[in-house]
């Protein structure tokens, strides 16, 4: 990737954009697949893998552990996963990348090395206490509550039944349910608190666990079993990752053109299945054939009322639609999203604000009232997402500048450039 400017200028689109575009994997569903391979019993392929800043973390993370991970397919860019007794002390950078943070000290739980876990700055104000405490009613030997931390390993985990408060993050239950199937009584994963948001990423791990013959009961509410087992070898095709897809159709929405994305899955667990829906409500015409989802922007982009609690990381992407909207909005249930790389909420009302958007934050969610907006610097706060509803504002609004747009580079490398490029 070429060095940027920073701040990064958004090309604005001065006409209609259309495109047909290819997206990278699912970043969720590439770190589920990887953490699933390397407690396998035998080798496996990931196929069609995200390549980024936070899939890079998780390869190192589960290499670090002793796990085979080696490029495969006729371009390298598959991933060829080899289980392995967990016998290493190591360090696990977890960068910026949440799924690291939770789902491998599960992993290293059952090891018997010593794992010491940390991350950049911005990663050390991020929860994971709910994962470790949980981990240590199970009977692992942790220290510390939040980055840095440390899992001593005995090869083995009791398992058993644990209470979590996962209102401020699905992963927490997710982390858990991963490793579950190798614990010698399984995992009892009872939620205890406010609704947890996110939902369709616990139902994607069940999914996922599911293919490798994990036995999974999810019949109760706020309750999840995974019964002690094997976890079965199986090859990943990883579906493109539909929540990446937003700001390539909020492009269609916000110049009046037609973005394709190409191999949108007729069925998936992945939030970024929503966007049909959302854009549909905010005036855009929405097809899905054999080529894809094809989104056509309107003449003029309505204002919405949703509750995003169950696709919280779509926020930032709808967010800036709102602000461009020629009528008021209101999103809620997003509470949680104070919670991710940054205070979600609290930086887009910040930064949508300082282009001039009549924005209201709540505690839980965002309103807007139509309001003319102007260029500025729009920070990004080191999340992808944010820079997403940057560069969304900036199509429509001269003079928008986008800092530390590279930070994109955690789910999507060289998204500047591929963004760029679609302005001719």
């Amino acid at each position: 990737m070429t060095s940027l400017p920073d701040p990064w200028p958004a090309p604005r689109a001065h006409a209609p954009i259309d495109a047909v575009v290819s997206l990278p994997g699912s970043k969720s569903l590439t770190n589920r697949a990887l953490v699933l391979a390397a407690l396998s019993e035998g080798p496996s392929t990931v196929r069609r893998p995200l390549h980024s800043r936070d899939s890079a973390l998780m390869v190192a993370a589960l290499r670090a552990l002793g796990v085979g991970l080696e490029t495969a397919g006729e371009d390298g860019q598959d991933w060829q996963v080899t289980p392995a007794p967990l016998t290493r002390d190591a360090d696990v950078d977890c960068g910026l990348a949440g799924t690291v943070m939770r789902f491998v000290p599960p992993v290293a739980a059952l090891s018997t090395g010593t794992v010491a876990f940390d991350g950049d700055t911005h990663m050390r104000n991020r929860p994971v206490g709910e994962v470790l405490t949980a981990l240590r009613a199970l009977g692992v030997d942790v220290e510390g509550d939040a980055l840095p931390f440390t899992v001593r390993g005995a090869g083995s985990v009791r398992g058993g039944r644990v209470v979590v408060d996962a209102s401020s993050s699905s992963q927490f239950v997710s982390a858990l349910l991963l490793a579950g199937a190798r614990f010698e009584h399984g995992v009892e994963v009872v939620h205890d608190g406010k609704p947890v948001p996110s939902l369709p990423h616990i139902d994607m791990t069940v999914a996922v666990l599911r293919r490798h013959g994990v036995e999974v009961d999810d019949s109760q509410p706020n309750t999840w079993r995974v019964s002690p087992g094997p976890v079965r070898a199986v090859d990943h095709l990883i579906e493109p990752d539909l929540s990446n897809a937003a700001p390539f159709l909020a492009l269609a929405a916000v110049s009046g053109g037609t973005m394709t994305v190409r191999d949108w899955p007729r069925s998936t667990t992945q939030a970024g299945d929503a966007l049909r829906e959302i854009l549909s409500a905010m005036g855009c015409e929405v097809t899905h054939d054999e080529t894809g989802l094809r989104v056509t922007g309107p003449a003029e982009l309505r204002g919405v009322d949703l509750d995003l609690h169950d696709v919280g990381e779509l926020a930032p992407a709808v967010a800036a639609l709102c602000a461009l909207a020629t009528t008021p909005s209101h999103l809620r249930g997003i509470a949680h999203i104070r919670h991710h790389e940054t205070d979600r909420l609290a930086a887009l009302a910040t930064e949508l604000g300082h282009l001039g958007a009549d924005v209201e934050e709540h505690d839980d969610g965002l309103s807007f009232r139509p309001a003319p907006l102007h260029g500025g610097v729009f920070h990004t706060y080191a999340d992808h997402r944010m820079a997403h509803a940057g560069v969304i504002v900036g199509a429509a609004v001269d003079g928008v500048l986008v800092e530390d747009v590279a930070t994109t580079a955690k789910t999507f490398p060289d998204f500047a450039g591929f963004w760029a490029g679609l302005f001719g």
